[in-house]
């Protein structure tokens, strides 16, 4: 394996989130580090290490993150017409890009670890409900249409 599969071919350092839906609801993350993020909520995720892969590194980063373990079963690719998207990612910086990925449960029971205070399951009339992360607004959005109307949990 090549040392560089944690960045695009591009060169720019790949973060990845996991989409984690459940009976028509989102699983969503509120930080609590570090204090710049706190109290704004997130699709949890990380960066890709290197030497890893990023299908490995959602697996990696949702077992550290939430005690869960998670099969990916697709990918939420950011729209052509997005300004600075390239091969489905959503562009953060011009040096680094989101990769979402869709994630079902295998084993577990999300809850906060280290880096969030709670976890929320959202319905599509909750969704904007919570303060996103500006990184996450845009997959946030194309998330919705997946999503049933439901209290958040």
């Amino acid at each position: 394996m090549s040392n560089d599969a944690h960045l695009t071919s591009t060169g720019r350092r790949i973060v990845v989130a996991g989409a984690l839906i459940r009976d028509g609801l989102l699983l969503a993350a509120r930080r609590s580090s570090p204090v710049e993020l706190a109290g704004k909520w997130e699709l949890p995720g990380g960066k890709v290490e290197v030497g890893e892969l990023p299908i490995d590194a959602i697996r990696r980063e949702l077992r550290e993150e939430l005690a869960i373990d998670v099969e990916v079963v697709g990918r939420l690719m950011a729209p052509s017409e997005l300004e600075d998207a390239v091969g489905g990612d959503w562009p953060l910086s011009q040096s680094t890009v989101l990769r979402v990925y869709l994630v079902d449960l295998v084993h577990g029971d999300p809850s906060p670890g280290p880096a969030h205070d709670e976890v929320r399951w959202l319905g599509s009339d909750h969704l904007m409900s919570v303060s996103w992360l500006p990184a996450d607004s845009a997959p946030i959005q194309a998330l919705g249409s997946r999503l049933t109307s439901g209290p958040a949990r």
